[in-house]
Formats: C-alpha cells, structure tokens, sequence
C-alpha cells in the first residue's frame, strides 16, 4: 500500500523531544516503513507555547487546552536542519522537484510551513524556494498580514500582499495549503491562483460546526482548482470521534464533490488526541477497509496529481 499524508509535524514533534525515527506515538519513520511507498508532507511548525489570550481563545475554540502561541524564524530554519539532517543520513529523500518522486527511496518528505507568521513580506518566499519548502500554509489560528485565518474575528480575506504572495509561490512551484484558513481567503486565493490548492487537514462543516472545517462553497472553490482536501484525524473536527468519523468525512466529500478531491492530511504528531480506532499511521490500512474501490484516489492518486501540478523539474 502506497501513502501520502498532507500533514505530519515531524519537525514540531522532533524539537518536543520524541523520538521520530524507531518511536511508536502516531508516526515514526519506523512507523512509515510498513507502507509500499509513502510521501509526506513534513511540517514545520516555528512556534513557542504561551499563557496568553490567545490560549483562551484557542482553548474555547478546540474544546481541551491549547496554548498560545510565539512565532520564530529561528526555529523555522532548525526545523528544516532536522529534515536535511533525515535526508543526508539516508532516511528520507526531501522533495523539491518533479525529478525527485522518481528517487529510489521509500519514504520521502515534502517540506511545509504552517503559517505566514514569521515572513516579513512576500518576497522572503525566494528564501523559503532556496530552503527546500515546497508546500506553504497561509494561515495558523492567527491572522497574518496576508491573510486571514478561520479564527479570524473579521474575515477579511486575502490582502493586497497576500495576492502577491500566491502569484509568486505559483511561480517558484510552492504548493498553496489554506487548512486554518477564513472561508473569504479560501475563496480569494481559489480566485487567483494558477494551479491546484489544497487544504492539507480539515473536515467538513455539515457534518461537525467547527472553526477549523469547511463548508461546502469552500469545498467547491478547492475543487474549481483541481485542488484537494486532506481529511484529517483532530477529533474536535469529526462527526464522531473515531476512525468512522473520518470515513463519513471521506465519504461525504468523494459522493458530494468527486472522489478525485479528496484524499488524507493526519495531523499526526500534532496532536494530543486521536480517534478511536486511529491511534497512528499502521491504521491508515484500517482506514483503507471502509473505503474500497477509492483507496489508491484517497491515498495516493488525488494528492500526487496536485503535487505534480505544482512542481517544476527543477
């Protein structure tokens, strides 16, 4: 069984202390050598915990206590240190370009940042290309100079400089990721941008009232891209709170809007909670059981094909 997974914070988990390569919690490397082949979309999460208003608002929102949250470039750049790290000592390969889904090793990366918070305007997305990131979430929980975010007391959208902030990661084959974005962003970014988007963990607002989940006018401006939707195991965001909950997300999607627009974003390893029969990554083929005759589209097909859209050769 092939895999691709839209979000796993490796790089947050990793500076936590836990053990990311032989570990057992929710995903390893370890973990990730049962799969045929797997590509996942790496994390770097450059935050610093804090006791804050922001925790309260963050806490309401999740349901369990979620503190606030510090940005820093430095911890950005040891995030992506500890990826280069993996890669040069030969567990994964990083993916850059198109070439590089063609290397021989099993298990490769694709590096992503979660939020715009510690970019000081567009154009340190050149900085961000010559790093290796290649997937780029617009928004946290917080608002952004760019855009907007689903906690957002005033959803204002996409700003000026965040519109020049999508043309250019279209330029340099940055992949747009809006997972915590405003649905007025979602809509903006989907308005302007060239190639497929993604949202690399979320749900569906229909079946969970949640902050962090989609309705279904955002659905269908990822869709209008050709873009797809991770379905994601935070158990705050599901209908129930086990893996059934994740098949009736997958499921309300693929019959709603198109089985090609829908595939798997975890969140493992940023998260405290899992569902119930998804405790981490091995379940995926648990997961693979309730949705036969589209485990290759879920699993892999859906996600590589934005991703290819996205890239360049070089």
């Amino acid at each position: 069984m092939k895999l691709i997974d839209l979000h796993e914070d490796f790089g947050y988990s990793a500076s936590a202390g836990k053990d990311v390569i032989n570990g057992n919690y929710q995903s390893s490397i370890k973990l990730l050598s049962e799969f045929d082949e797997a590509l996942i979309f790496a994390s770097i999460f450059p935050h610093v915990d804090a006791v804050n208003e922001r925790s309260e608002m963050l806490t309401k929102a999740y349901g369990s206590y979620t503190p606030g949250t510090f940005f820093s470039f430095d911890l950005l750049v040891n995030q992506v240190k500890m990826y280069l790290y993996l890669e040069r000592s030969g567990y994964v390969k990083v993916v850059r370009n198109l070439n590089d889904l063609n290397d021989s090793r099993k298990l490769k990366f694709l590096m992503s940042l979660e939020g715009t918070d510690v970019l000081k305007d567009y154009t340190d997305l050149y900085v961000l290309k010559d790093l290796g990131i290649r997937n780029l979430g617009l928004t946290w929980n917080y608002d952004t100079k760019f855009a907007s975010s689903c906690m957002s007391k005033k959803d204002y959208g996409l700003t000026g400089e965040g519109e020049d902030l999508v043309r250019l990661a279209n330029q340099l084959s940055i992949i747009i990721d809006l997972a915590h974005a405003s649905k007025r962003t979602i809509i903006d970014v989907a308005s302007i941008s060239k190639k497929p988007i993604i949202v690399s963990h979320g749900n569906v607002n229909k079946l969970k009232d949640h902050k962090r989940n989609l309705d279904d006018e955002a659905i269908e401006a990822i869709v209008k891209t050709d873009g797809v939707i991770g379905v994601t195991a935070i158990v705050s965001t599901l209908p129930k709170p086990d893996i059934g909950g994740m098949v009736e997300v997958i499921k309300y999607i693929g019959e709603s809007f198109g089985w090609r627009y829908v595939a798997l974003g975890t969140d493992f390893l940023g998260i405290n909670e899992t569902p119930k029969g998804f405790e981490d990554v091995t379940k995926v083929k648990e997961l693979a059981n309730e949705i036969e005759g589209h485990v290759d589209e879920v699993l892999w097909d859906n996600a590589m094909r934005v991703i290819k859209a996205n890239l360049s050769l070089s």
